[in-house]
């Protein structure tokens, strides 16, 4: 699986952004899907993931803010990202995985967040 995110770019506090998560090869359907990001100097966190049967979880910090949905017959994953925060600038990767262990990983999208 190959995954190729996009998206990213600057906005203003309070506002939004949609990060897309396209993937290529077979079974997507079949793999749970994450969004994590890192931030300078801080280690990488899972922000949200949905399962293949579209269980979701998310990061308390982000909670009522993003969204995470797929689209398997687009075989991508998608972050609607509201109310941004400064406090969200990071690189945002997506991953694809089974029972939690990631992997496949695509390249990171920058999202910067301006006060």
């Amino acid at each position: 699986v190959q995954l190729q995110a996009s998206g990213g770019g600057l906005v203003q506090a309070g506002g939004s952004l949609r990060l897309s998560c396209a993937a290529s090869g077979r079974a997507f359907s079949s793999y749970g899907m994450g969004w994590f990001r890192q931030a300078p100097g801080k280690e990488r966190e899972l922000v949200a993931r949905i399962t293949s049967g579209g269980i979701i979880y998310y990061a308390d910090s982000v909670k009522g803010r993003f969204t995470i949905s797929r689209d398997n017959a687009k075989n991508t994953v998608y972050l609607q990202m509201n109310r941004l925060k400064p406090e969200d600038t990071a690189v945002y990767s997506c991953a694809a995985g089974m029972s939690q262990i990631w992997n496949y990983w695509g390249q990171g999208t920058l999202v910067t967040v301006s006060s």
